[in-house]
């Protein structure tokens, strides 16, 4: 008996073809070619959390630093209400002054008129004595006709001379009075400059303080703002990069179950030929079968955050901000606590550092000397209120 040769039918030539494309489809990567993949955007969004928890560590530090600032202002203009109610004194005291002034100048405008006149009626009497011979006790008597006479001229007598007498006297005190209005108004008048000085350096004080305060909180609310900004930048980063991780990671299901299904379709058209394969081999006395498949990943970075820094300068013996939040840099005249000068030394502490008199009365290089003792390289700046107010510990 001869044996034919048999060949594969045409249905199981095209099943095998199919398995061919399936492996093939299953081989290829999945997603888009042009797309991060997943792995670089979960780095990318792992970074950008990272940089979102360090700007909102550096917000929360602000906002700290501005409660700090709202204390510090109360501070402030607890010692601008001071500093005022000490100018509105000054300024009450400077108004009384000036109304004395005017009292003085009109009383002795007054004296000196009375004084000019007594001195008229003075010299009148001067040149009547001088003019008239004087009389004595016995041209008078003896010129005298009668007792009742004489008793008239004696009392005229009296009287004129003590009428001289009170001229004199009257002359004397509007020259005293006149004289000590005059040293009364010399002294009303130096007051008046020295309130009006100390006023002066009060109001320059005051400006620079509140330079000092609206300076610092415009420096932290920039800084604030700054920071909430970049904040609104990073979360709509971050969204965005969720939002596409959310679509590669639809895009992987869907590619997966479409692998899956293609998986499926292959394992099913591969049994299919290889029952026909096997069919045909019981005929023919022969065999065959085969596949395979694979894929891919990878990728990191990150911002690093920046924030603000801080420095001391100035020209006096202790930081310059905290002479400007002290005194405004004005050798200022004793407040209501009796501190006083460039640096507001309280007369127990200026003396204490050797010292005389007030601290204001020194010279400015004195007094740059003591506040350099006092402050002793930074350790004794506690002894200054403004210190805490501008940041120095």
């Amino acid at each position: 008996m001869s044996l034919r040769r048999r060949t594969i039918p045409r249905p199981l030539a095209a099943g095998a073809a199919a398995v061919a494309v399936a492996l093939g489809l299953a081989a290829m990567p999945v997603g888009s070619i042009a797309r991060p993949s997943l792995g670089q955007l979960q780095s990318q969004l792992g970074a950008e959390q990272a940089h979102e928890q360090s700007i909102a560590g550096a917000i929360s530090s602000l906002a700290r630093l501005i409660s700090s600032l709202n204390g510090q202002i109360a501070l402030v203009q607890s010692r601008e209400a001071a500093v005022r109610a000490d100018l509105a004194r000054e300024r009450a005291q400077l108004a009384a002054v000036e109304r004395a002034l005017t009292r003085e100048r009109q009383l002795l405008v007054v004296l000196r008129a009375r004084l000019a006149w007594a001195r008229v009626l003075l010299a009148r009497q001067l040149v009547t004595n001088y003019e008239q011979a004087k009389p004595n006790l016995v041209s008078v008597v003896l010129e005298s006709s009668g007792f009742k006479d004489l008793l008239e001229r004696v009392t005229f007598l009296r009287d004129a001379q003590q009428q001289q007498q009170g001229i004199i006297t009257i002359t004397q005190q509007a020259k005293a009075r006149a004289d000590a209005a005059a040293q009364h108004l010399a002294a009303l008048r130096a007051t008046d400059r020295q309130i009006t000085y100390a006023t002066a350096q009060r109001v320059q004080a005051l400006v620079a303080m509140n330079g000092l305060l609206h300076s610092k909180q415009a420096a932290l609310q920039q800084a604030q703002s700054a920071q909430q900004n970049a904040l609104a930048a990073s979360q709509a980063k971050g969204a965005a990069l969720q939002a596409e991780i959310s679509t590669v990671q639809a895009e992987q299901a869907a590619a997966a179950r479409a692998a899956a299904a293609q998986q499926a379709a292959a394992q099913q058209a591969a049994a299919q030929q290889a029952a026909a394969q096997q069919a045909a081999a019981q005929q023919a006395a022969g065999a065959g079968g085969g596949g395979s498949a694979g894929g891919s990943g990878g990728g990191s970075g990150a911002p690093t955050p920046v924030g603000p820094s801080y420095g001391p300068g100035g020209s006096w013996a202790i930081p310059n901000s905290v002479v400007t939040c002290e005194s405004g840099g004005q050798n200022l005249t004793p407040n209501s606590a009796g501190a006083s000068g460039y640096y507001q030394f309280l007369p127990s502490t200026w003396n204490g550092y050797g010292g005389y008199g007030q601290a204001y009365q020194a010279p400015k290089s004195l007094q740059d000397q003591r506040a350099s003792q006092l402050w002793n390289g930074g350790s004794g700046a506690s002894n200054w209120v403004c210190s805490g107010i501008v940041g120095i510990h």
